[in-house]
């Protein structure tokens, strides 16, 4: 990695700039983590195409959640959980896509479902929120459905950011463990 500890230990601050509109704190910070993702990325992927399309998806889910990031806490390990999710993200629709890839006289081969298919992914959604308990679905429903900021929703709750923020992580902590469990 060619950035150095000292531009590194800026990037909490060029975030909160960014965070309160500083544009060319946020340029800035984009070009110093283009090379970091890059070097991550490659270590867990081989294929040069998927890390360039990973690179992007990290850049695009930072821009999308960078209001969640407290500079209080140390940048990296926010990036890293960023990084981490994009790449697996790319091997599984990866491995959905070249798994159907087979020729057809391999078809007959193949047995039947014994399951039925997947529901629509909106009623899958509906049926994971449905799982978490009121105050964490309504957290995420304005979040992340309604797109409210943080503020917005802890002001619309009755909560602090900081709540606001605990319940989503908890939300998200609960939904990743449904998920995992129909997979």
């Amino acid at each position: 990695m060619d950035t150095s500890d000292t531009e590194r230990d800026n990037w909490p601050a060029l975030m909160e700039r960014a965070q309160a509109g500083d544009q060319s704190a946020y340029t800035r910070l984009l070009k110093a983590l283009v090379p970091v993702i890059r070097s991550q990325v490659r270590k867990q992927l081989a294929d040069d195409a998927l890390i360039e399309d990973v690179i992007q998806d990290v850049l695009l889910t930072v821009h999308r959640v960078r209001h969640t990031y407290d500079p209080a806490y140390p940048f990296l390990p926010w990036l890293m959980a960023i990084i981490s999710a994009r790449a697996v993200d790319a091997l599984r629709r990866r491995g959905r896509h070249q798994r159907w890839e087979v020729a057809d006289d391999h078809l007959a081969d193949v047995p039947a479902p014994t399951t039925p298919p997947r529901q629509d992914s909106q009623e899958e959604l509906a049926g994971y929120l449905r799982q978490l308990p009121s105050r964490q679905r309504e957290i995420v429903e304005h979040v992340h459905l309604r797109e409210m900021s943080l503020m917005e929703a802890a002001a619309h709750n009755n909560l602090s950011v900081a709540a606001v923020k605990s319940l989503l992580h908890r939300a998200l902590t609960n939904l990743r463990r449904f998920g995992a469990h129909h997979d």
